[in-house]
């Protein structure tokens, strides 16, 4: 299957300091505001996105489509085959995309561990 860019989002408490800190590792913003309250900060091919009060826990992130400077790719695996796949699979779904609809759609699952994962499709 084609997954698409891989990033974590971090659920941060000060966007500020953690805005510094990655700045400190060498990584630089390419995406985001921090108006908006997250940052997507890039350094190579690390994605790392930042969020400040939009969730609790760490999420691993993959973008169907989409490389890790955000271009399209083609082909892809839509979002609603990977979930199809797992599905047929037995992986358990935290939430659903839609699988009548297209274009952009996201689903959820979460790893042994807890662990969520984000497919997050958005072309």
């Amino acid at each position: 299957m084609k997954l698409g860019a891989f990033s974590i989002s971090l659920s941060v408490k000060d966007l500020n300091a953690s805005k510094t800190f990655y700045e400190n590792l060498g990584f630089k913003i390419s995406g985001g505001g921090l108006e908006q309250n997250y940052l997507i900060m890039k350094n190579g091919n690390a994605l790392i996105g930042l969020f400040q009060g939009m969730f609790e826990n760490n999420i691993l992130t993959f973008n169907p489509g989409w490389d890790e400077n955000a271009n399209r790719v083609q082909p892809f695996d839509d979002v609603r085959i990977i979930q199809k796949h797992l599905k047929s699979k037995g992986v358990k779904l935290e939430y659903e995309a839609d699988e009548q609809s297209s274009g952009p759609a996201s689903f959820i699952v979460l790893d042994p561990d807890g662990n969520a994962i984000l497919f997050d499709q958005h072309i």
